[in-house]
């Protein structure tokens, strides 16, 4: 089958990588759009140790599942159209025991760690992490569904009251995702990113936007939503909100191990301190909330594919990706 993979720093394109089997309780997957995200972005530079085939955010249609499954079972799943939670858990560890599986201290990663991702033509996923996609929603739109879930689940966490000033920063394919689902939840919501055309799809779905460089450093937002993939990101979301306000870690995180600050120089926290900032971590969230909003049409996801390619041109793909004009790279298989 054909697969892109990373082996000791190098991506390459395989077109003869051996198939997988599910083992036990998994199902085997034939993807049918695959996108390109910052997490693969930093596998392929390096910043991220992992081995195998890449790839994490996915929509596909389930072929077989293990060699032992039920006729109930076989009878659920094969042939439906699913998306994936990324994240394999042990549910024997303390935190899965406490009720932090998505914590687990044994867990991998799809095409992040320690487990084949889905850039090829097959890949492997526990059935308790697939979630059927509703028939209304397109393979175009359920790709995304991985990064809308966790920008829901930031909103969650928030748990926004009145109507308070919340900034994004970035205008990346997480900020766009995030500003779309702020707006609805009665804030006063604003999007700060650098490139035009992408502040441009603020402008047509009514969000405000600016420049970044175009902001004062008042202090005087209720909640940043930093979403920036830089660790630069959070010095500038410490300037803009208001003491006790809240700054939400939104980037795209390689999940195992987190990722450090540059070691040229960190990050100075003294207005943390100072204003006594409420510094909250978002990652991951549940996809049966994105697969709703999607059946729904309340997240527009079509203008967020500004290159559309072939599994067979992915190494390029990846350089396409990269670029700081590209908001979602997607894959057709």
């Amino acid at each position: 089958m054909r697969a892109l993979c990373i082996e000791k720093g190098t991506v390459r394109f395989d077109a003869a990588s051996t198939a997988p089997v599910p083992g036990a309780g998994e199902a085997l997957i034939r993807p049918t759009r695959v996108c390109i995200g910052s997490a693969d972005l930093a596998v392929a530079a390096g910043r991220v140790a992992f081995e195998g085939v890449m790839g994490h955010r996915f929509v596909g249609v389930v072929e077989k599942l293990y060699e032992r499954a039920s006729a109930e079972e076989s009878k659920a799943w094969i042939g439906k159209r699913v998306v994936g939670s990324i994240s394999v858990v042990c549910g024997k560890c303390e935190r899965c025991r406490q009720g932090l599986s998505a914590h687990c201290q044994l867990r991998t990663v799809l095409g992040l760690a320690s487990r084949n991702g889905c850039f090829a033509d097959r890949f492997t996923l526990p059935i308790v992490n697939l979630h059927e996609v509703p028939k209304l929603v397109p393979d175009d739109a359920a790709v995304f569904a991985e990064p809308l879930a966790s920008v829901l689940h930031a909103g969650h966490m928030l748990r926004i009251e009145g109507k308070p000033y919340v900034t994004v920063l970035g205008d990346g394919l997480t900020g766009l995702l995030a500003a779309q689902v702020l707006v609805k939840l009665n804030a006063s919501v604003r999007l700060l990113g650098t490139n035009p055309d992408k502040l441009a799809l603020c402008e047509k779905w009514g969000i405000k936007h600016r420049h970044i460089d175009e902001v004062g450093r008042r202090q005087d937002q209720d909640v940043i939503v930093d979403c920036s993939g830089s660790p630069r990101g959070l010095e500038l979301a410490m300037q803009l909100v208001r003491p006790r306000g809240k700054i939400v870690l939104r980037t795209t995180p390689a999940p195992i191990p987190a990722p450090a600050l540059s070691p040229e120089r960190g990050v100075d926290l003294a207005l943390a301190v100072v204003n006594e900032l409420e510094l909250i971590g978002a990652r991951c969230g549940r996809l049966n909330d994105a697969l709703d909003l999607l059946a729904k049409n309340a997240v527009e996801t079509a203008s967020l594919i500004t290159t559309r390619t072939k599994l067979d041109r992915a190494v390029e793909a990846l350089r396409h990706a990269a670029m700081t004009e590209q908001v979602a790279v997607v894959m057709e298989v």
